[in-house]
């Protein structure tokens, strides 16, 4: 009898993760972000989002008054000791100091990095009530070339979801992961470090338990989807949401609470290979954004990645206040700033003062 023909040859195996001319730099990236005792400042509102800052300190909602604030917080003298990285808004990217030395040089004469938020904010998710999904991915690829080719070496995008009885819904969780991987698997295209961040709202009367349910069950979608779109979690960075009861809940939760279940959810879903775990304050006061990062880096615990901040109003919300558009308190202002950056850098150590380190 003839001998069957031999099987067919196996396919090619596809790459596990990305691998391209920016591989080296998008780890060194992801590494220099991910400095211990630093964190990111997240200045990228969009003009709608600042103008309610603003009009919360009684200063008009206008590009100079913008750039005047962005200029205050980016010099402020000792910042790069605790910050590695800043999120801007486009409209930043190419703004200048009264000097005329443009924003971004600011940034890079001090060691901080420059990002980029890439994503155009959220719109609703059709076929559910009331959940959203996020836009901005038409025309990424060109956009991100551009930031790159502009300065920034980094990049942001945020899905937006909520708790309740039925939300979020298994469309929006898959739609939102989906979405994040391919914004990463751009911006390392293109040599930008995607910062991933699934924000799990917190609004709600949920105890905290049902928070840390949906954020492993969120995370757990995300990586498999970034690992479905092959984005290198060495050259990147996950910004999440700490986990906490709903904001109307009673009792709302401690902070070792809040540190064991975070940690209990990172562990069970985040990869030892990403490098920082840098965290949204979500709406939590300055002082238990700082509390509760002190909690995490306290308790005996795995910590694979640095567990640190990327915060806007943990970090601005006193600033403002300090500052009221005023040029005569830029110096007063600075110094809130430094203030708040040093708590959190020793909290991002777990040696913030009073602690039990």
């Amino acid at each position: 009898l003839p001998l069957p023909p031999p099987p067919p040859p196996l396919p090619r195996v596809a790459m596990s993760c990305f691998q391209g001319e920016y591989t080296a730099e998008l780890i060194a990236t992801a590494q220099a972000l991910s400095t211990p005792g630093k964190g990111l400042l997240a200045a990228d509102e969009s003009t709608g989002t600042i103008g309610k800052r603003l009009a919360g300190i009684g200063v008009e909602n206008v590009e100079e008054n913008r750039r005047a604030l962005r200029e205050m917080l980016f010099s402020a003298p000792g910042f790069e000791k605790y910050c590695s990285g800043v999120i801007m808004y486009e409209e930043t990217l190419g703004q200048k100091c009264d000097d005329g030395t443009s924003l971004v040089d600011v940034l890079r004469l001090k060691g901080i990095l420059p990002g980029i938020k890439v994503d155009t904010g959220v719109v609703p998710l059709p076929g559910t009530n009331g959940e959203t999904t996020t836009q901005g991915l038409d025309g990424l690829d060109a956009r991100c070339a551009e930031y790159y080719a502009r300065g920034a070496r980094f990049a942001k995008w945020r899905a937006v979801y909520s708790i309740s009885d039925v939300t979020p819904t298994p469309q929006c969780i898959a739609d939102n992961a989906n979405c994040l991987a391919r914004y990463a698997a751009i911006c390392q295209q293109n040599g930008l470090v995607p910062i991933v961040e699934p924000e799990i709202l917190t609004d709600g009367n949920h105890p905290i338990e049902r928070c840390a349910a949906v954020t492993e069950t969120v995370l757990a979608a995300v990586f498999k989807a970034l690992h479905d779109h092959h984005v290198m979690m060495e050259g990147m960075i996950l910004k999440p949401n700490m986990v906490t009861a709903g904001k109307s809940a009673s009792p709302q939760a401690t902070a070792s609470e809040v540190a064991r279940f975070t940690l209990r959810a990172l562990q069970r879903t985040t990869p030892p290979a990403v490098p920082a775990v840098l965290f949204l304050s979500g709406g939590q006061s300055e002082e238990d954004a700082t509390k509760n990062l002190n909690e995490m880096n306290l308790i005996p615990a795995v910590r694979p990645w640095l567990l640190s901040f990327s915060y806007g109003r943990a970090l601005q919300g006193s600033v403002l206040k300090a500052w009221g558009g005023n040029p005569n308190n830029v110096g007063a202002a600075q110094a809130v700033l430094i203030a708040r950056a040093e708590a959190n850098s020793k909290a991002s150590l777990g040696e913030l003062p009073g602690s039990a380190a």
